[in-house]
């Protein structure tokens, strides 16, 4: 295999190429640059390294298959920008496999989720009400995200049911400050309809031990028609926050 200095000539030459390509391509399709340059950056260098070595812009994210160009033809590579992406990807991801490429609306939902990630873990009381009420809608939050949006509605920028799914035992050893409802997964169906009924269209943020029992607990909820059900994927025992006994 071909060896390539990034630092060449030769290499810096085929970048500039290279860049200007992929600045086509989001003019040709209406596409954005990945708010990560990071992204960006380390996928148009692959992009450049496989035309010098192949002669070809193939997709750095997949392995280039065939020693020669007429076996690379036939083992149809992904060129980019590649057909997968185009018809499939693109449009119902809102942006590539190698995520260079996106629509201007995945673009700026992923810049929001971003910068609400800065504020949540590097000073995780921080939010603005516009962003909590956005990490509100993630599917999976994280122990940082939990605590960020406790603190988001004790100042009443947001408004959520949390749920323990856990069993009256584990409740009672240690539960999240700022819990409101048990609903053990043994006794599900029945606490649902006891705790939680006529409230299917409010924000419920689910948790247990390790994230999965309250994973089961967010599709069941979503199957019985409740709108918006988040769950700690790390349950307890990835949550830092204030907790208590009793």
């Amino acid at each position: 295999m071909q060896q390539i200095d990034v630092n060449s000539d030769e290499f810096q030459a085929e970048l500039k190429k290279t860049t200007k390509f992929v600045e086509k391509v989001y003019d040709q399709f209406g596409w954005v640059p990945n708010p990560n340059e990071e992204v960006n950056e380390g996928v148009t260098m692959g992009l450049a390294r496989n035309k010098l070595i192949y002669g070809k812009r193939y997709c750095p994210c997949f392995m280039v298959i065939g020693e020669t160009p007429e076996e690379r033809k036939k083992a149809d590579n992904r060129i980019c920008p590649c057909k997968p992406a185009i018809e499939k990807e693109i449009p119902e991801d809102g942006l590539c496999h190698c995520g260079i490429f996106c629509t201007p609306e995945y673009a700026a939902a992923q810049a929001r989720h971003d910068e609400i990630e800065e504020a949540v873990h590097t000073h995780s009381k921080g939010l603005t009400k516009e962003q909590a009420q956005t990490l509100l809608k993630e599917e999976q939050l994280d122990g940082d995200e939990l605590e960020a949006l406790i603190e988001a509605r004790k100042l009443g920028m947001v408004e959520f049911i949390l749920v323990d799914t856990r069993e009256h035992m584990e409740y009672q050893m240690e539960h999240i400050v700022g819990t409101d409802v048990l609903v053990p997964t043994s006794q599900f169906y029945t606490k649902i309809e006891e705790e939680l009924a006529g409230k299917k269209s409010e924000n419920i943020i689910a948790y247990c031990h390790s994230g999965s029992r309250s994973f089961q607990v967010q599709h069941a909820m979503k199957g019985m028609g409740f709108e918006q059900v988040s769950n700690l994927r790390p349950g307890i025992i990835g949550y830092s926050g204030e907790t208590q006994r009793g």
